[in-house]
């Protein structure tokens, strides 16, 4: 199975676990769903993130699903598996059973209550050893985990360990450090890394525009994102924003801190996409007042959308 490098580019859809309504792991719906991200025009999938409900499943769990996405898959496109944990006997186990299993890389995100850059640091260096030869990409989500990590970190952990191939750049606001990260490299401080925006892609237009390869998050309508993305390389800057613009509305609506999931499964759910909208419990349930309104959304968009349509 091909590897995770720093040429990677495109639309790496960050996948939801899908679960059955009484909770079970519902691999029907995991191969439905990995067949309408590939043909939505994915160039990557990441799998077990924030948005998999990861620290709801266990081992076995885990690593039946990778291996569920990764038969689907069939080397078409490189998986990226979050393999992120206060410790690292978990992170080395999930680690070595995804890469066995064809996975492409593992994405790592530092553990909340980390002290200090040096603090930060010595984690990351520690879990990039955890993970064994496994390329890697850097999550940088300060909002998720109270960590924030400056461009001279990643400039740092870049120089240190030539198996981070990618960044993951959820900085709030983050927009001028892609720019300071992409500099670095221009002048020849930095070699090239891949770096992918995410923020569930809020600022998908500006992060392409400031240097990003792409974008790697859960958005309901990854169609989309594939169409931005290839009118700003194309140069068509004006077009690729008003079909943004478009879906801007739902973008923000499931963007909502704690219940972002549970609407984006719905939105999946309406969609055909996956069977059951259910997460496993602990997690918010939709009020009909909220369904009303994403349905609202999506009609609305559908009029607008012809992919929505369908």
């Amino acid at each position: 199975m091909p590897r995770l490098t720093e040429a990677a580019r495109g639309v790496f859809v960050i996948a939801p676990t899908p679960f059955t309504d009484a909770g079970a792991l519902d691999l029907e719906s995991t191969d439905r769903m990995t067949d309408a991200y590939l043909a939505a025009g994915a160039a990557g999938l990441t799998i077990l993130g924030i948005m998999g409900e990861a620290p709801k499943l266990d081992a076995g769990e885990a690593l039946a699903f990778v291996a569920r996405v990764l038969k689907r898959v069939a080397g078409r496109v490189p998986v990226v598996v979050g393999v992120s944990a206060p410790g690292f006997a978990s992170m080395r186990a999930l680690a070595r059973g995804a890469m066995e299993a064809g996975a492409a890389g593992v994405m790592i995100a530092p553990t909340p209550g980390l002290r200090g850059d040096d603090g930060v640091m010595a984690y990351l260096a520690g879990a990039s050893e955890a993970v064994g030869d496994a390329p890697w990409v850097l999550q940088d989500f300060p909002q998720a985990n109270g960590i924030h990590i400056s461009a001279d970190m990643v400039l740092r952990l870049v120089a240190a360990d030539p198996r981070l191939v990618m960044l993951k750049a959820e900085d709030w606001p983050g927009l001028d450090k892609i720019t300071a990260l992409r500099r670095l490299e221009a002048e020849g401080r930095m070699r090239r890394i891949a770096m992918m925006g995410g923020n569930g892609g809020l600022f998908l237009p500006q992060e392409i525009e400031r240097g990003t390869d792409g974008i790697m998050t859960g958005y309901a309508v990854p169609e989309m994102l594939v169409r931005v993305c290839d009118h700003i390389w194309k140069g068509e800057k004006a077009s690729a924003h008003d079909l943004f613009d478009l879906h801007l509305p739902l973008i923000r609506y499931e963007s909502q801190p704690g219940l972002g999931l549970a609407v984006r499964k719905y939105v999946l759910a309406r969609r055909g996409i996956i069977a059951s909208a259910a997460l496993r419990a602990p997690g918010p349930l939709l009020t009909a007042e909220t369904r009303a309104e994403v349905d609202w959304l999506l009609a609305r968009l559908a009029e607008r959308d012809a992919v929505v349509r369908a």
